[in-house]
């Protein structure tokens, strides 16, 4: 093929990497930890622990969640949590078949205790959590033999991203950027 185009080294265009058997997956692990990662912005914004999740079916987003645990002065509102509280309004069930979560920090015991009871086909996180962290870090609900339904795990995905995120969020608050509790309805609301 001419390109008559004499910034071109040759008269050739050669098509560079992929053929017609190859495909492109634009909507990966990655993609889907960048979503979730947008999610702990939200956090961040309304003085919550940068956590964001996102659950995935049939490779789309069905649900997106961030921490609000100070927000809503409730212990149990994770993001992980709280995404599969809204996965499974959208799903009509409980049960979260064929379902993926990214979520940006490995979870803890009661997030990764509720995605085996939820049936969670397969958990995608960024920061690792050795201190606390049960998807095989700390601890390993999630592939513990015992339990009725374990949870595919892949770890590391986007790490440093996830990483600087929350490392940044407590260099604030040590700063004295942030405050270390706050919610006042007026100025931390998510736009």
């Amino acid at each position: 093929m001419k390109s008559g185009n004499k910034n071109f080294p040759s008269d050739e265009i050669q098509p560079v990497g992929l053929n017609d058997t190859d495909t492109v997956d634009f909507f990966n692990d990655e993609y889907f930890m960048r979503a979730a990662i947008r999610e702990a912005e939200k956090a961040e914004r309304n003085h919550e622990v940068p956590v964001g999740a996102v659950a995935v079916k049939d490779g789309m987003i069905i649900a997106r969640a961030w921490n609000q645990v100070e927000m809503l002065k409730d212990a149990t509102a994770h993001a992980e949590i709280l995404v599969l509280t809204a996965a499974a309004s959208v799903i009509g069930d409980w049960r979260m078949d064929g379902v993926t979560l990214y979520v940006t920090k490995e979870p803890c015991a009661m997030c990764a205790g509720a995605m085996v009871n939820a049936r969670v086909e397969r958990v995608v996180y960024g920061l690792p959590d050795p201190r606390s962290g049960a998807c095989g870090s700390a601890l390993d609900i999630t592939g513990f033999p015992g339990m009725l339904h374990q949870v595919k795990v892949t770890a590391g995905v986007l790490e440093l991203e996830c990483t600087e995120q929350f490392k940044q969020f407590f260099r604030n608050v040590r700063n004295g950027k942030l405050p270390k509790k706050h919610f006042c309805g007026d100025c931390c609301t998510e736009k």
